[in-house]
């Protein structure tokens, strides 16, 4: 979608607002999918058909700051939202890609109102009851619903590990927010692991990694 503005002659490109303009839909994404610890948290949001904002992105591509401030805006104008999550140990049984729709459908759980559709960033996700879904590769770049989800869900996680981070100072969770830095990685050779972190990746496979870094 273009719109053009007096002020700049260049095109202001927005994310789509809806797919389909008769139905409630909401946007699903998920985040910290790919962390050493930590739960991986979901939001679904619901958002008005005319909801504008030029800003809203997939949440990797904003700024802390930007997260912050849209994390505000779209609670304050969101018609229904929730936030949901999947802990460690939840990860652990299950496997990281069932936690993730897991995450989704509980956060889907929350929502005051039910949706007509659900649109899922991603290619995989298991059937919500009785609600149609469309995966979209690349959704949270592509709707604004599932963009406003990723900014939910990035920035309830990135609070959650700053919290963690006074509990285990050694992981610089505040600045790693549990992925796989080298910092990261380090201290958990020399620290060992916590009752936060993820069970399931490879032990032996992180120590030969440590020794080319």
């Amino acid at each position: 979608m273009e719109e053009y503005h007096e002020s700049n002659t260049k095109p202001v490109l927005m994310l789509r607002q809806f797919h389909d303009p008769m139905l409630t839909e909401a946007g699903c994404d998920e985040a910290g999918r790919g962390c050493l610890a930590g739960p991986v948290f979901a939001a679904a949001v619901i958002l008005p058909k005319d909801y504008v904002n030029h800003t809203l992105n997939d949440s990797k591509k904003l700024t802390p700051r930007q997260r912050n401030s849209l994390r505000d805006d779209i609670l304050k104008n969101a018609m229904a939202w929730s936030i949901a999550s999947c802990s460690n140990t939840e990860i652990d049984t299950m496997n990281i890609l069932r936690a993730s729709i897991t995450a989704m459908h509980r956060a889907t759980d929350g929502l005051s109102m039910t949706p007509q559709l659900l649109l899922i960033d991603g290619n995989r996700f298991y059937p919500y009851k009785n609600i149609p879904h469309l995966t979209v590769v690349r959704g949270d770049a592509t709707f604004l619903s599932i963009a406003a989800a990723s900014v939910l869900a990035k920035t309830e996680r990135d609070h959650f590990m700053e919290e963690l981070d006074a509990l285990c100072p050694h992981y610089g969770w505040r600045h790693n927010k549990g992925y796989p830095t080298a910092d990261h990685r380090r201290a958990i050779m020399e620290h060992g692991v916590t009752e936060w972190h993820r069970l399931t990746f490879n032990l032996r496979e992180l120590q030969t990694e440590l020794r080319f870094l």
